[in-house]
């Protein structure tokens, strides 16, 4: 079949399209061990949430009635304006629902940005996004209509004791001119677990201004919903900055509920997109979104029940991967946040696409690194080919049967290559 240059750009198989695969394939598989998808955990609490939430919904009407009418492209009004007033109240925001439109999940809502902001203008100049701090999410790396949309740079690293580092910012490496559109950066990172300092958050709002271009922050983990982030750092937004949420991460992945934050101006563009490619976002989420407003429970339930489970669970896994991989080459990122652990295996002599196909066929799934250094130059530094992203949603069982699995192949890469 013959297709044009978006098909080309976009049928053909990506890291992000693996990794959902391997997400459905795990789920059909039960012997599988999931540690590679951003599947959020099954938390109990949640679900029994849910599950009440619903059900008064259902006797009230007002879940058939979302599922049974459109909202408009920009999403359901009674939403935007409850999510203004409680943002305004909360942290002294100047909200009002112009400032705010939903989408499909937030997988879309960077579709549209990075699309909007980069690639061809109709002056004839070409223009990318700024990621400051490679390895970044997967899911932006074949997301731009345009090639060559993504620039990125390589971070610091600091190591630190109980053999863990951090990635920071190099501000000393950024460069920023005509050729950027937008800066964007996900807070807590996809997939290390960073999270950037409110320091290193200003610099790049200031950055952005100085340069008159957005800051994008993918809040699709942070703070104040779903709250999955365990350093303390202030909620951040300006007329300048686009913040980008979700549902998924409270629970809620199936209703593909995006949020987008914005100056008036984006948010109506995007929301003309919208229409243009959705009609309108999916009313179900949105609906139940409301109802956990209108009860005081959104933010509630991410403080007390959301954070402190992938806080706990984070660091009961980092001590099963420090107790179970005996060696010093091995080194985790920091868990500040997210649902994953970032391992580094230092002078691994297999890339990390190899080691996945190892685990892959001992039924152990993780994600290999190399997909998330979007933009940067990586061909001469082997960190690049030496990382693994490893959720730790699943029960304490499954992590130390995959952690065993996952040593024992490093350990055989060490010695057999």
């Amino acid at each position: 079949m013959e297709v044009t240059h978006f098909g080309e750009k976009l049928a053909h198989h990506s890291g992000i399209t693996q990794l959902m695969d391997d997400l459905n394939e795990g789920l059909r598989n039960r012997d599988a061990i999931m540690l590679g998808g951003g599947n959020p955990a099954a938390i109990p609490e949640m679900l029994e949430y849910f599950k009440t939430l619903s059900q008064s919904m259902l006797d009230d009407g007002s879940l058939v009635h979302s599922m049974a009418n459109y909202d408009g492209p920009q999403g359901k009004s009674t939403l935007l304006n409850a999510l203004a007033e409680l943002l305004n109240k909360t942290y002294g925001w100047q909200l009002s629902s112009k400032n705010i439109m939903l989408t499909n999940g937030s997988q879309s809502a960077f579709f549209y940005l990075f699309n909007l902001l980069a690639g061809r203008y109709s002056d004839g100049s070409h223009k990318k996004i700024l990621l400051p701090l490679a390895p970044e999410y997967i899911g932006y790396g074949d997301a731009g209509i345009n090639d060559d949309i993504f620039v990125s740079y390589r971070p610091d690293v600091e190591l630190l004791d109980n053999r863990q580092f951090k990635y920071h910012v190099d501000f000393s490496r950024l460069t920023i001119d005509d050729s950027i559109g937008a800066i964007c950066a996900s807070r807590p990172t996809n997939p290390t677990g960073n999270v950037l300092t409110d320091s290193e958050i200003q610099q790049l709002d200031k950055l952005a201004r100085d340069n008159n271009i957005p800051l994008i922050i993918d809040n699709a983990y942070g703070t104040p919903f779903p709250d999955i982030i365990f350093e303390e750092v202030a909620p951040f937004w300006n007329d300048n900055t686009i913040l980008c949420s979700s549902l998924s991460k409270l629970g809620l992945p199936g209703v593909r509920c995006g949020i987008v934050i914005a100056n008036e101006s984006v948010i109506q563009a995007m929301s003309n997109i919208n229409g243009i490619v959705s009609l309108s976002p999916n009313s179900v989420g949105p609906a139940m979104a409301l109802a956990m407003i209108e009860r005081g429970d959104l933010l509630r339930l991410s403080k007390d029940v959301v954070r402190p489970f992938y806080q706990r669970k984070s660091q009961r896994t980092l001590e099963i991967v420090l107790d179970t991989i005996n060696d010093d080459r091995v080194r985790v990122h920091k868990p500040e946040g997210a649902i994953f652990l970032w391992l580094w295996f230092k002078d691994l002599p297999i890339s990390t696409q190899t080691l996945y196909q190892r685990l892959k066929a001992r039924g152990v799934l993780v994600v290999p690194g190399e997909y998330f250094f979007i933009g940067v130059e990586s061909k001469d530094w082997p960190h690049a080919r030496q990382c693994i992203r490893m959720n730790y949603v699943q029960d304490d069982d499954t992590m130390q049967r995959g952690i065993e699995v996952i040593g024992e192949e490093v350990v055989r890469a060490y010695q057999e290559g």
